[in-house]
This record gives C-alpha cells, structure tokens and sequence, in this order.
C-alpha cells in the first residue's frame, strides 16, 4: 500500500495558514472510534509529516477532530467562553489503498468548510 493522508488547515477570517492547531486521527468502526494520531500544525497550517503515514494506511472511516476553539482564542477572534465552533469532527471514508488523500479545513470563528483535496 503507498497510501496516506495529510491536512492544510486555512484561516480565512485573517487570510493566512492556522498555526498551532491540535489535530486528532481517529479510526471508525460503528459506533467505536480508535485514537491513531495526533499532531499539531506548522506555520504553513499543514502538519510536519502525514497523519496517517503510508505503512499505516488501512481502507476506512476516519475522524479528524481540529481542535479549534484554543486556536481560535490564542489569535483573539473569540473571547466567549462558550464557543460557537471548538472542536470540528470530519468524518470520511478512504478506500484506495494507493491514493493519496488531502482533507482540508477553512476555518474562520464562525464557519468552516472542507473538500477532498489533492
């Protein structure tokens, strides 16, 4: 398999790369999911290496969990302590075990959005 999987998180609020994101890896089964990875972005907004590696990729449901709302409050763009987004849960399926897959997120205080990248 030469497989994986990488990130780009964007802030388009202040139209540059999100530093400091925490982003977690889950493997889904039902109603199970397993923790697989965890890292942080660089000052490009992309992480230093994969998430999920060639010799690690399985066919699957995967969960990013971007840990957005500390990012969010470091750069003072919210201030509640209740936020609107914190933590954003990406659900999706891989099931070419030669591809390449990217998950982008856009994120701003109060929207995001995301694709299947390149």
């Amino acid at each position: 398999m030469s497989g994986y999987l990488t990130t780009h998180v964007l802030d388009t609020a202040r139209g540059c790369p999100a530093e400091g994101i925490k982003i977690a890896l889950y493997r889904v089964s039902g109603n199970s999911h397993k923790k697989i990875a965890e890292t942080v972005t660089n000052d490009d907004g992309r992480t230093d290496a994969p998430i999920l590696p060639a010799e690690e990729f399985k066919p699957g449901t995967y969960e990013l969990v971007f840990f957005a709302g500390d990012y969010l409050r470091s750069t003072g763009q919210v201030s509640e302590e209740v936020l609107f987004l914190d933590a954003i849960p990406l659900r999706f399926g891989m099931d070419d075990a030669e591809a390449h897959y990217h998950v982008p997120l856009l994120l701003s205080p109060f929207g995001y959005s995301t694709y299947r990248g390149s």
